[in-house]
């Protein structure tokens, strides 16, 4: 029996029911495609359903704001995912009359659609047969052939891409393509994978030399920066000052609090020391410090977060254009970035018109 038709026999008895495996409309397996990128999928599950019950076709989509979309998303991080797929839905309506399209040449012409994405897209629709490679892939193949070239370098990059075209089948390329992903996510996991249990143990090159544990290879990224945000809680009259982030930075468009970034770490009085925080606020104003650090981590970027409130509105000198006071009860209608919304949710005191 061919790989391929033992993978297929795997998964008819073990594969996954997920709510996108039931159709074949491109639109909504786009939309658990790209919600379901680096994120679990019992994360994402919630977000799949309520994207869609908001936004059931892709013209609702397109038709949608940005930051409705970004109100939605608020939770799963890598916010340029949910940017992507309003200029992908609103090319969809530009340039293939709302018809969301299913043949790889013109899926992967969507803005935030790489190969992976548009072979998952294309095979799943219409069966084109085109083989997905992703994490799961990568680490199938690694192992059973035992291949140690790095996955995330070009010449690793061709080779896989190569192999799992070699091994799609054809007649079947949407069945195999969700196959080999389940596969590498339920049997050939990261770690402790079944191998006493694989349909492949006798064959799988890595299982023979015990290299199961080192495959696959990847190289490191470069080392991730740390930087160092203060951020200022004001109130002021049943509203709270928030900013809105701008283009060029992490979060763009997304709501925070008031910041200021600073080299390094600094204690308080440090902070009152730096010009930035002297041209917007008052000398001798009273910080009150919220909680501790909080260092949320990003794509080679560590933040490290302090909250301060602000005792009185009238220790601020000036505001910036992006800063605005928002009434307390519309703060949780305003798209944020996960390091504010959970901090808001541990400090809910801070939304109550009473505090």
């Amino acid at each position: 029996m061919s790989f391929a038709s033992k993978l297929i026999d795997w998964y008819s008895e073990y594969g996954r029911d997920l709510p996108w495996r039931n159709t074949h409309n491109p639109y909504i397996i786009w939309l658990s495609e790209i919600i379901l990128q680096q994120t679990r999928v019992e994360q994402g599950m919630p977000y799949f359903y309520r994207f869609l019950e908001h936004y059931p076709t892709v013209t609702k989509f397109a038709e949608a704001p940005e930051e409705d979309i970004l109100r939605l998303w608020q939770g799963l991080g890598y916010y340029s995912r949910a940017r992507n797929m309003h200029k992908a839905a609103k090319r969809v309506q530009d340039d293939f009359a709302g018809y969301f399209p299913t043949s790889y040449a013109d899926v992967i012409t969507l803005p935030g659609v790489g190969e992976y994405t548009a072979a998952a897209i294309a095979s799943f629709s219409v069966n084109e047969p085109k083989a997905v490679v992703d994490g799961n892939v990568y680490r199938v193949l690694s192992r059973y052939f035992g291949i140690a070239e790095a996955i995330n370098s070009t010449n690793g990059k061709k080779q896989f891409a190569a192999l799992a075209q070699e091994l799609l089948d054809k007649d079947r390329p949407g069945i195999y393509n969700q196959a080999i992903m389940d596969f590498g996510a339920i049997q050939c996991k990261p770690k402790n994978p079944y191998c006493e249990t694989c349909i492949f143990r006798l064959d799988c090159v890595a299982y023979a030399l015990d290299r199961v544990a080192e495959l696959p290879i990847k190289l490191k990224g470069k080392k991730s920066k740390n930087r160092y945000f203060h951020y200022f809680i004001v109130r002021e009259q049943g509203k709270m000052l928030m900013a809105k982030r701008e283009e060029g930075d992490v979060w763009a468009n997304l709501y925070e609090f008031p910041s200021i970034e600073t080299a390094q770490e600094v204690a308080v009085d440090q902070l009152q020391d730096q010009p930035e925080f002297q041209h917007y606020f008052e000398n001798g104003l009273m910080l009150t410090p919220v909680g501790s650090v909080v260092k949320h981590v990003l794509s080679h970027q560590n933040i490290h977060a302090r909250f301060y409130v602000v005792e009185s509105a009238a220790d601020i000198k000036t505001t910036k254009n992006n800063w605005d006071y928002f009434l307390l009860e519309k703060i949780d209608k305003l798209a944020k970035h996960k390091l504010i919304f959970s901090f808001l949710e541990r400090n809910e005191y801070l939304t109550n018109p009473d505090f």
